[in-house]
């Protein structure tokens, strides 16, 4: 059974904003007091949150889909809509946040970071919130925005100060487990370890932590073995310790040219060049095993190795390789920035962005997109003739039909707002008022009107009248 999962794909989906509600303020005496209709609330936002009590994404690889509340829509009254409640997944120190592209878009280091994976949607104004001195009584509402959803990447990096690193067998986990209080799987066999290990280690007054990563043999870096698995939780760590084998049983193998090995599977993957480097001549409690580190030693310094001989079962050489690993950390923490943990990618938009192209397709249909133009056509309630005009005045204000002139669009040419697969399409008529134009202001109900005298009732149907006639056909008042 899987029990460590270090890489996973999750399907998010944030909450929908709750509709806004179009009432009107009714009370004895009073039925058209005006409009009270409330707001929706707000979706629900999914969060990442760094936990250190979390140490694998073990939860996410058997449920991938995490979805976030919806918010509730307004009611009459002026009464808002609830909003959704955000969904916090906890995740372990060291996690990186990806697109599917495998761009970066978060590197979550530290207690308590934060990462919003998918924002919830916002709420509609109710007709309360869009009143205004010229449209007085609204007779619509804005729909609540969908949340967004996606898919991200998550890879956990694990946090470590010293990375154990060599061939299998070793004796990687037998060093972690002497050198600190973690208890590895060990046997004599390869690959008994399977996920890495992390132990802390206390020596003088630096306390830093060592992770045994699985056995790394020749290809790791392309996938063979545990190694392509396993070597991005190097990556974070300060210094490299190679623990070489001294008294390995394989005939064409010898503690050197598994260095090399391992090395050159390093330069493979990238980005620990920098890296200190420390080698361990592990097992020297055998005889053998003293005889060939005490061969090799030399060659190894001229390298410019620091070079260190330890026996985990003998716990001998121990202290000495712990206050030297001490030191370096220590000395790498001194040179780290003090601001280095989280890292969230933000890229802003450009000055001179106005919010939105537009462009001629293949087959001559103009396309809008941008994110203020798509959220209006999703608030709008196209039922609605008053709501469909108040959209188009959102966009004449926003410059898309000046956009679309230039463009070279004439009137009755096809546009499209939104996503190729989910766009509204309609018939661009840019003489033509849009909406509840017909029945006066755009955006306002009639019904809240001071009543006219009868007097100018009478004169308004008289001069309704003549008007009829001179368009019947033959009519001649004289």
């Amino acid at each position: 059974m899987t029990t460590f999962v270090d890489r996973v794909e999750l399907h998010v989906a944030a909450g929908n904003g709750g509709h806004g509600c179009a009432s009107v303020h009714r009370e004895k005496f009073k039925p058209l007091g005006g409009p009270d209709g409330g707001n929706g609330g707000r979706g629900g936002d999914v969060i990442l949150v760094v936990d250190q009590s979390v140490t694998t994404l073990l939860d996410y690889h058997h449920s991938p889909h995490r979805k976030a509340t919806n918010g509730k829509p307004g009611e009459g009254g002026n009464r808002s809509g609830k909003d959704g409640q955000d969904l916090v997944l906890p995740v372990p120190d060291g996690t990186v946040v990806l697109d599917k592209q495998g761009n970066v878009l978060a590197d979550l280091v530290g207690q308590g970071t934060t990462y919003v994976a998918a924002e919830g949607g916002r709420g509609g104004l109710g007709n309360a919130a869009l009143a205004s001195a010229r449209r007085k009584a609204p007779g619509f509402a804005l729909l609540g925005v969908p949340g967004q959803a996606g898919e991200v990447v998550l890879e956990l990096k694990t946090v470590a100060d010293v990375a154990l690193v060599g061939y299998p067998s070793a004796g990687k986990s037998s060093l972690i487990s002497v050198l600190s209080a973690a208890k590895p799987k060990i046997a004599d066999y390869p690959f008994t370890t399977l996920v890495p290990n992390l132990g802390v280690v206390t020596a003088g007054s630096t306390v830093y932590t060592v992770a045994d990563v699985p056995g790394l043999i020749p290809g790791a870096s392309q996938g063979r073995g545990l190694g392509l698995e396993f070597l991005r939780h190097v990556e974070r760590c300060s210094v490299l310790v190679h623990v070489l084998d001294t008294a390995t049983l394989e005939s064409d193998r010898d503690p050197v040219s598994d260095l090399d090995v391992i090395e050159e599977e390093l330069r493979q993957y990238g980005g620990l060049e920098d890296r200190p480097r420390i080698v361990v001549l592990n097992k020297v409690d055998i005889p053998d095993g003293q005889d060939l580190a005490d061969m090799i030693r030399p060659d190894l310094e001229a390298r410019g190795y620091r070079v260190f001989e330890v026996s985990a079962v003998a716990h001998k050489g121990l202290r000495e390789l712990s206050f030297a690993l001490a030191e370096i950390v220590a000395e790498a923490r001194a040179a780290r920035p003090v601001e280095e943990a989280t890292r969230i990618v933000i890229r802003p938009k450009a000055v001179d962005d106005a919010g939105f192209t537009v462009r001629q397709d293949e087959e001559g249909l103009f396309r809008v997109r941008g994110e203020k133009p798509e959220r209006w056509v999703r608030q709008t309630d196209f039922n609605n003739d008053e709501a469909v005009g108040y959209l188009a005045d959102r966009l004449a204000r926003l410059g898309v039909e000046e956009e679309l002139m230039k463009a070279g669009a004439h009137a009755g040419d096809g546009v499209a707002i939104g996503p190729e697969d989910n766009a509204v399409v309609f018939d661009w008529e840019p003489t033509v008022m849009a909406g509840a134009e017909m029945l006066g202001r755009r955006g306002e109900d009639h019904r809240f009107e001071a009543p006219r005298p009868a007097a100018q009732r009478r004169r308004d149907r008289e001069a309704e009248r003549d008007e009829a006639l001179k368009e019947y056909e033959g009519f001649d008042p004289f």
